[in-house]
């Protein structure tokens, strides 16, 4: 009873201020989430509930509960704490506090850690967001306001929940760019099944969940793939199963991402394919750069290569990798001859503690600490290879760094990709064969 007559006052608290004539011109529901105080415009609160049983909704987003029968209307549950990817407590008394949102003409409920109180703001004193708030994405913050020493997050809840286009272009007019989430189509009549999150808007939050728990960042680069993927991934799982939710998660699906032989030698296979994309050049010299070469395993497999297409040739392979462990030791690897695929055991010599490559082969290669996204002082090149690098930093990064490739290649010089990844065509002309993934400057 103590539990009912609370929500009964805090919902007439909230009618109470929203009726109030008061000095301040703002008002928000302050509530937790995550450990952090957060809140909503009073105006798009219906009221305030506690409930413990959802109806499962089939091939909904992982972070919907399922639907809620609000006195009759049915409607939607969204868990803030797993759309924002946080830790899921579990209730000790099953409950779960829910804020009833209204937006425009819809009505969804919202579970929340705590719900705590109403406060009066004055809307001048809100800031912009700013990423040190990052528990979740920015694009979801409308300001922060602090208020008697507390410090809130207030959420654009227009923005969580726009489900049209419409929608998008109110919310742009106040704030930024709107987003693109679907969650939830009502019947057209109470006789129709219950309805369910729109099953396209998945590859949608698969997007935007992969930058935060893998830091692949889903672009025209490797738009292709992400589709692919997406048909294949929804082809085997439902439900909840179907979002990312966790780094585990996030990682089984990227998994399919990667070239052949990532981490390790190429085999026979897959230096042949790389050899026979390489084409005829009569040249004394070749410039070749590998950024993000890890351990080294990658740029010595090159090395043989280039060396077997091109003898007599003098080569120089600038190998790059900002991860000072890896590279410190890839010029002086050491190991058996069991595990050299074919095409490198003639550049190898036996030494005290085994074989490692012999010095024609270590002297075509300059290991060097090096972050790519600063200057990268190198001569006019050749080759680039970059296996499945791109994908991973910001798209505005990877815009900047195909710029600096084409700046940095010569006239018909070449760049190898990741095998999922692909270049703009009006810069580059395809010339390779899966899963050989490569290009040619179109000049």
């Amino acid at each position: 009873m103590a539990m009912i007559r609370d929500l009964k006052e805090l919902n007439a608290s909230i009618q109470e201020e929203k009726e109030r004539i008061d000095t301040v011109d703002a008002k928000i529901v302050s509530f937790s989430l995550g450990g952090k105080d957060y809140g909503v415009d009073i105006m798009n609160v219906k009221e305030i509930a506690k409930a413990d049983k959802f109806t499962f909704v089939p091939n909904a987003a992982s972070f919907v509960r399922g639907v809620y029968n609000l006195r009759g209307d049915i409607i939607p549950i969204i868990d803030l704490r797993s759309f924002f990817h946080m830790p899921v407590e579990n209730k000790k008394d099953n409950l779960e506090n829910m804020l009833i949102l209204r937006i425009e003409d819809r009505v969804y409920g919202t579970i929340v850690d705590r719900i705590d109180k109403v406060v009066g703001i004055n809307s001048e004193t809100i800031q912009p967001p700013h990423p040190i708030f990052g528990d979740i994405n920015i694009k979801y913050i409308s300001g922060v306001v602090e208020k008697n020493g507390d410090l809130y997050i207030i959420l654009d809840v227009i923005r969580i929940f726009s489900h049209n286009e419409e929608e998008k272009q109110k919310s742009r007019s106040t704030i930024t760019e709107a987003g693109d989430n679907t969650f939830y189509t009502p019947p057209a009549a109470a006789e129709e099944p219950v309805p369910h999150v729109q099953a396209d808007n998945n590859i949608d939050f698969i997007k935007e969940s992969l930058p935060q728990l893998t830091h692949f960042y889903p672009s025209g680069l490797n738009e292709e793939w992400i589709r692919r993927r997406y048909a294949d991934w929804s082809g085997t799982r439902s439900g909840e199963d179907l979002q990312l939710t966790d780094l585990a998660s996030a990682e089984e699906y990227i998994s399919a991402f990667y070239s052949p032989c990532t981490g390790r030698f190429w085999d026979d296979d897959y230096a042949s394919m790389v050899r026979s994309v390489l084409p005829d050049m009569a040249v004394n010299s070749l410039q070749v750069w590998n950024p993000g070469c890890g351990k080294g395993f990658e740029t010595f497999s090159l090395a043989c290569v280039l060396k077997s297409r091109y003898p007599g040739t003098a080569i120089k392979i600038w190998a790059n990798d900002n991860d000072i462990m890896s590279i410190s030791g890839a010029p002086n690897m050491v190991f058996d001859t069991d595990d050299m695929p074919e095409y490198c055991r003639k550049f190898l010599v036996k030494g005290r503690n085994g074989y490692s490559f012999n010095q024609e082969i270590k002297d075509s290669i300059v290991f060097e600490y090096h972050d790519i996204q600063n200057e990268n002082p190198l001569p006019d090149l050749d080759i680039i290879f970059t296996r499945d690098l791109l994908s991973f930093f910001k798209v505005t990064d990877q815009q900047k760094l195909i710029a600096d490739f084409a700046e940095k290649t010569k006239s018909r010089g070449m760049i190898f990709t990741g095998r999922n990844e692909i270049l703009p065509e009006e810069e580059w002309l395809p010339v390779g064969r899966d899963p050989v993934s490569a290009f040619v400057k179109n000049d």
